[in-house]
């Protein structure tokens, strides 16, 4: 991209800018300002995304144009249909989420942005399922939380990187599924269950080492 016409963009996106909180100040148009607002910020977006596409080396450039696209989508959507407001906010966070992946992907050796990536793909998650139907009371939000890190972090084992096996995320995700495992022990019908369950493995675990330990 010319230095020239990466200038005129971002003048053109200033004069949008401006005139926008110009007939927002005055109450004109608000209909219209909300839908002009989500195409100013996926043209924004688009224009970084651009800067990506066109120099693989300049990755920081994806993290702000899936951000802008992302939040583009969600004043676009909450404007044309309000009803969708709330889960339209899981789009916001799988937005930012993607552009780790694609730094990932595209320069593995920057291997830390599974750990972002993740965690926004669970937030993502997290509130879809509390904007939904029965999701209100949040009873699953430190399950699927901890879950989603634990998952993040073994990602992070297995996934390729240019120095090799990281062990190191093994801990953090097994420390992060068991809590989760115990939170969702805790949730409603489930803890008559799994909490019996969990009993019952730990005393057959304790035989087994009891009886591969007994001298022969």
């Amino acid at each position: 991209m010319r230095r020239s016409t990466g200038s005129s963009l971002v003048g053109l996106l200033l004069i949008c800018a401006g005139a926008l909180f110009l007939l927002q100040n005055f109450g004109i148009a608000n209909f219209v300002t909300g839908t002009i607002w989500a195409l100013l910020f996926a043209v924004a977006g688009l224009v970084f995304v651009g800067v990506f596409a066109l120099n693989r080396d300049n990755w920081w450039a994806i993290i702000p144009g899936f951000t802008l696209l992302g939040l583009g989508a969600l004043i676009g959507i909450s404007t044309l249909f309000p009803a969708l407001a709330g889960p339209a906010a899981s789009l916001f966070f799988i937005a930012i989420g993607l552009s780790f992946w694609v730094i990932y992907f595209t320069h593995r050796e920057n291997w830390w942005a599974v750990i972002p990536g993740g965690t926004l793909i669970t937030l993502a998650v997290i509130v879809a399922i509390s904007s939904g139907p029965g999701g209100n009371d949040g009873r699953w939000v430190p399950t699927i939380l901890f879950l989603g890190l634990a998952a993040t972090f073994g990602l992070v084992y297995f996934l390729p990187t240019p120095q090799g096996r990281l062990k190191w995320a093994l801990w953090p995700a097994a420390i992060l599924a068991i809590m989760g495992l115990l939170m969702t022990a805790f949730v409603g019908e489930l803890a008559g269950i799994l909490w019996p369950l969990i009993l019952i493995a730990s005393g057959v675990a304790v035989l087994l080492r009891t009886m591969r330990t007994r001298p022969e």
